[in-house]
């Protein structure tokens, strides 16, 4: 069945036309955001790489030189899933299953070898990669699965009015949201959208340096962190050089999960990073599944952004590589990240690699465990931890995780000597109310400069405050917010009071039951 191609012009357009897609998917044996979004991804993947390489033809003709691209025919989507494919007309007019066939045992086999073999570009590599976990389609019929494929191939760039709605990389980060919503089991891929462009807004990594994140997810810090970095419209890029560097020698990242790691290769393909340098595998055990597209990776970074997983347990091995010995996932986490940031350059003077980092509560105000205090006394030995920013309580609830959150920004070089505080704990946060940069109030005008840390004093308000290094130390290196300016109302009822009140409040609902019955 062909789809008419018309064009979508608002967001909401874009948003139903997706929604339909996954309608046929939940309903052809994907039943949930974590089955039909891997499927849709390297769908959606393939459409987008068709529709780029043939851009990219267009472009080297114009100029004269010659293109190769990374698929050949009859692999191309233009070839067997485009309405008008010729391999499609064949599959069609053929014997019945003659689609399904082609895709299990020929398309999807090539492109899981694509990469391996000899002399395979940087693309190739990545596509096996984003392909490597897909044996057959989840879709449980040909008609349900062409159906898929057709109203893919109408949601093209061509068909969306990007004056008015979001790129398809957005559309993308649509179905991102969809597997990190609560009750899909994906929150702990998925960190929500406004607090990762908050802390990139805060970091502000620049072209030329590099950025890593050593959970990445469905690579949502590093996506964003190109946006930040190109410009709208790649307004900030100033040379072809520039352009290859964002594209090639910029974002390092590592996930360990088999599913979420093709997830996040076609995440920042589709964002325009052409050689995402994604090492597959556990970080804390440094065992890898797959590190061929991490080659040449630096062994320090100049920005380091993640959001590590709440609550996780590691086992021994894992733990040994670390001076301060724990499970807890996000206190390694932590030790990795000081480790993985270079340190100043002489230009630079105290100052180097930064980081911004999201926390959970409990490691904040934890000092009965050894490895916690020892982990926090070697960030302020070791960095100035500057800012401390207290997060509502239900920001990454829809996310389908509750617990209170902070992040941690730093620099590697000088040690702390004071943390500046902010406090959005008041905020209410959820379905009808959700966590915007328009809610951090006056936080981004106090917060300054990130390069500077914390050789420069911030200023106090009602949601700021300072704490010194010596307070810290007499706290056993508690980091909890506590705000001094917040007011708390105290009861001062005695009992008898309260006992009182409610006797009260009984009797004026006693009369007014006593009351209605007298209507009856």
């Amino acid at each position: 069945m062909a789809i008419s191609s018309k064009k979508l012009a608002t967001q909401q357009s874009v948003n139903q036309a997706v929604k339909q897609i996954c309608d046929i998917m939940r309903r052809s044996n994907c039943a949930g955001a974590l089955q039909y979004v891997p499927e849709l991804t390297w769908i959606l993947f393939l459409r987008i790489l068709d529709e780029r390489e043939e851009l990219e033809a267009d472009e080297a003709a114009a100029v004269g030189i010659s293109f190769e691209p990374s698929l050949e025919a009859p692999y191309r989507w233009r070839d067997w899933a485009a309405p008008t494919g010729a391999k499609r007309a064949e599959l069609q007019s053929g014997a019945l299953g003659a689609v399904f066939d082609f895709v299990h045992q020929s398309l999807l086999p090539r492109l899981r070898r694509l990469g391996e073999q000899p002399g395979a570009t940087a693309r190739q590599k990545v596509i096996t990669q984003i392909m490597s976990g897909v044996e057959r389609t989840r879709i449980d019929t040909e008609r349900n699965f062409l159906d898929v494929i057709d109203r893919v191939h109408a949601i093209d760039a061509q068909a969306v009015d990007t004056t008015h709605v979001f790129t398809l990389s957005q559309v993308y980060e649509g179905l991102l949201l969809k597997m990190g919503e609560k009750g899909n089991d994906g929150g702990q891929f998925f960190t929500p959208r406004e607090v990762i462009r908050a802390m990139v807004r805060v970091v502000a990594p620049r072209i030329g340096e590099t950025v890593y994140d050593p959970g990445c997810g469905t690579g949502g810090f590093l996506a964003q962190s190109f946006e930040h970095m190109a410009g709208s419209g790649n307004a900030n890029v100033s040379s072809p050089r520039d352009l290859a560097a964002l594209q090639e020698r910029t974002f390092y990242g590592r996930e360990k999960d088999n599913a979420i790691y093709p997830i996040a290769l076609a995440n920042l393909v589709l964002h325009g990073i052409d050689a995402p340098h994604i090492w597959h595998g556990n970080t804390l055990t440094g065992a890898p599944a797959y590190d061929g597209l991490f080659e040449g990776a630096p062994p320090l970074y100049d920005v380091v952004l993640m959001n590590p997983p709440f609550g996780g347990k590691e086992g021994k091995e894992a733990q040994t590589r670390f001076a301060y010995k724990t499970g807890a996932t996000q206190v390694l986490f932590l030790q990795h990240v000081i480790d993985a940031l270079r340190p100043p350059k002489p230009s630079e003077g105290s100052l180097g690699g930064r980081c911004g980092i999201v926390i959970d509560e409990g490691v904040l105000f934890r000092t009965n465990e050894t490895a916690f205090v020892q982990t926090k006394r070697k960030l302020l030995d070791d960095c100035d931890l500057w800012c401390i920013v207290s997060m509502p309580p239900g920001v990454f609830s829809q996310a389908g995780a509750g617990v209170k959150t902070n992040l941690l920004f730093f620099n590697k070089g000088r040690s702390t000597e004071r943390i500046w505080y902010y406090d959005l704990s008041d905020l209410k946060v959820g379905k009808k109310n959700p966590f915007t940069q328009e809610r951090m109030g006056d936080f981004f005008e106090l917060v300054g400069d990130c390069r500077l840390g914390g050789t420069v004093e911030r200023p106090d308000s009602e949601r700021s405050w300072t704490v010194s290094r010596d307070e810290i130390e007499a706290r056993g290196y508690d980091l909890k917010a506590v705000n001094p300016h917040r007011v708390v109302e105290e009861d001062t009822r005695t009992p008898a009071e309260i006992l009182d009140e409610i006797e009260a409040q009984q009797r004026v609902i006693a009369d007014a039951i006593a009351d209605l019955r007298g209507t009856l």
